[in-house]
């Protein structure tokens, strides 16, 4: 995928949607980040690289949101000689998709009310630019 993903902490305005499923079981913009590494590389580790976490730390929440469905969302094999990888399963595209979609129309819903909010905010100095 040639756009970045929408989780994005340097992006201002921004939404953050988490979608509570049940008692730790939820998904938002960090996890659907990184299934859409995942369905981008074919890797949990370079997934995980890309976003600035440890392979073991990719794993856990991939094991984790396999555990929260009826199906998984990922499956992946072993790497060595061969190689490895992993994929999204049709119920992770899915997951994937419709999680994307209710970000997108919370944005578009929260529009009018995000430009008014940033009409009464204090123009603050941008700390990525030097002076």
């Amino acid at each position: 995928m040639s756009h970045p993903p929408l989780h994005d902490p340097d992006r201002y305005p921004r939404l953050q949607i988490r979608l509570w499923l049940g008692p730790d079981c939820w998904i938002g913009p960090g996890k659907a980040d990184l299934l859409e590494l995942i369905d981008e590389t074919g890797s949990i580790a370079q997934a995980g690289r890309r976003m600035g976490m440890s392979y073991k730390r990719a794993w856990s929440l991939v094991e984790g949101m396999n555990r929260m469905f009826g199906e998984p969302l990922v499956t992946s094999e072993r790497g060595g000689a061969g190689g490895g990888g992993a994929q999204l399963t049709d119920t992770g595209t899915k997951a994937l998709h419709l999680f994307r979609g209710i970000q997108r129309d919370a944005a578009r819903a929260s529009k009018a009310g995000t430009d008014a909010i940033l009409q009464l905010q204090r123009k603050l100095p941008n700390p990525k630019r030097s002076n």
